[in-house]
């Protein structure tokens, strides 16, 4: 992506490539110190941790984002959906995984700067997810 891309469409490449199951696509709108702020988890810093977080996440679900709203400014930009899933692996922590499907409403926020995605803060309500896999 172009050092000149706006937010909006750092954020659209990023779901584009998160809907393709494109690890590297998600990792190439990404700054190489990106600051990611994990629902209900810790604040990690670096590509290198975003790679494996994203690793780990696609061994336990398989998700797709629709209804996808990306709104953004100069430096920063916001995207809410849907995340439609399967629950494929038990995570740490959470109700067993049966290859439950879910959808639920989410967003991340993020911050740019030198044409990359250098924060991404994401939110979704736990207890919405674990009712919907409980179901």
């Amino acid at each position: 992506m172009a050092s000149h891309a706006s937010p909006s469409q750092l954020i659209q490449a990023y779901v584009d490539a998160f809907n393709r199951h494109d690890l590297e696509g998600q990792l190439a709108v990404l700054h190489a110190d990106i600051e990611h702020e994990i629902n209900e988890g810790p604040t990690e810093a670096g590509i290198d941790l975003f790679r494996r977080f994203k690793e780990k996440m696609n061994v336990h679900y398989r998700e797709q984002l629709r209804d996808v709203r990306v709104y953004g400014d100069e430096d920063s930009g916001t995207c809410e959906f849907i995340c439609e899933g399967e629950y494929l692996v038990t995570d740490e922590g959470l109700p067993p995984a049966k290859g439950q499907r879910y959808a639920i409403r989410a967003a991340f926020f993020v911050s740019v700067s030198e044409g990359k995605i250098s924060r991404m803060t994401s939110y979704y309500n736990l207890k919405n997810w674990i009712d919907a896999v409980s179901a």
